[in-house]
Formats: structure tokens, C-alpha cells, sequence
């Protein structure tokens, strides 16, 4: 499945919303918050990405957002975090080896957290690493968020992931 026309959708609580692709992200976001390969902030993962504070230059969240919303459609799969928990440390990575992400690697876009635990909130955890994103929500207060909220439902999630869209069981 190709995710060329994929774009990630940003609303709620901004001054602007917006549609972008993976190709506006690496080229629209200003070189500051551009990051080459994650690889060196998360071991064992890669990719191009943007961080999250770029993202929120071009968007400008209102002051009363409080919280955003990661939501990926492809598996219902929606968190609610404090943003200002996540400014300065979220990722969003938008290709992988100068490709777009497939479905099979998590896109069309993923959310990440480097040392998700260093946040020292319940609401992050790795969960809140999300994948299949294709829409951020700005707002004030918790959100939509369907996240596992015991060691059962995680393992369950992880396993439907596993079957529907033949990803790892990798949050």
C-alpha cells in the first residue's frame, strides 16, 4: 500500500491548520528541528524526522491547548498527552531511507518519544509512541484516547496490530 498522497492532518486548538505530506515536513519545517536519522536518539529505529517543535511553529497552538492528540486511523488507535510534557522531546518521522514510510513500517507518519519514562508522567508511556499517525489535535484538556490501560489490553492491542497489518509488536 503506497502512502504517496498520505497527508498528516493538524487541528484543533492552532492559529493555522494544516495538511502536509511527508515531502512538505522534510522541506517546509525550518532546518533547526529537521533530524537526519533517529537512530542516534532512539537505538534500533531510523528514519527522517521533524521535531515536534517545528511542527508547532507552523501551527501555533493556542495558549489554552494544554494536551495533543496522536490519532492513527488505520487502527483506531487514538492518545491523549500533556503537550507541554512532549514539546521539546516528541519526533515525527516522515521517511526511512529517502522513502516515504509504508504501512509496514508504521506510516504514513510515526510519533515518538526518546525516552518516553524521562517524562515521568503516567499519561507517557510507550503507548504514546504512536504509529499509522495521520492526524494531530491540539486541545484543552484530555482528549480522545483509547490507549491500553492494563498489561492485558496492551498485549492484546499489539497482537491485533500484529495479524491486521503484519507489523511488529514493537509500540
Amino acid at each position: 500500500m503506497s502512502n504517496s498522497n498520505q497527508t498528516l492532518r493538524i487541528s484543533g486548538l492552532v492559529q493555522t491548520e494544516l495538511e502536509l505530506t511527508a515531502q512538505q515536513l522534510a522541506t517546509d519545517v525550518d532546518t533547526r528541528f529537521q533530524i537526519a536519522d533517529i537512530a542516534d536518539l532512539l537505538p534500533k529505529r531510523a528514519g527522517a524526522a521533524i521535531q515536534l517543535q517545528g511542527l508547532l511553529e507552523l501551527c501555533k497552538p493556542a495558549s489554552a491547548a494544554t494536551h495533543i492528540g496522536l490519532h492513527g486511523s488505520l487502527d483506531d488507535f487514538h492518545a491523549s498527552i500533556p503537550l507541554a510534557a512532549v514539546c521539546d522531546r516528541g519526533l515525527i518521522v516522515h521517511h526511512l531511507e529517502g522513502a516515504i514510510l509504508s504501512v509496514d513500517q508504521g506510516g504514513p507518519f510515526r510519533f515518538f518519544i526518546p525516552d518516553h519514562a524521562a517524562c515521568q508522567m503516567d499519561e507517557i508511556d510507550e503507548c504514546a509512541n504512536v504509529k499509522f499517525l495521520d492526524h494531530i489535535e491540539f486541545t484543552a484538556g484530555k482528549g480522545h484516547d483509547n490507549r491500553p490501560q492494563d498489561e492485558q489490553q496492551h498485549t492484546a492491542l499489539h497482537a491485533e496490530q500484529d495479524k491486521t497489518v503484519g507489523t511488529t509488536p514493537e509500540a
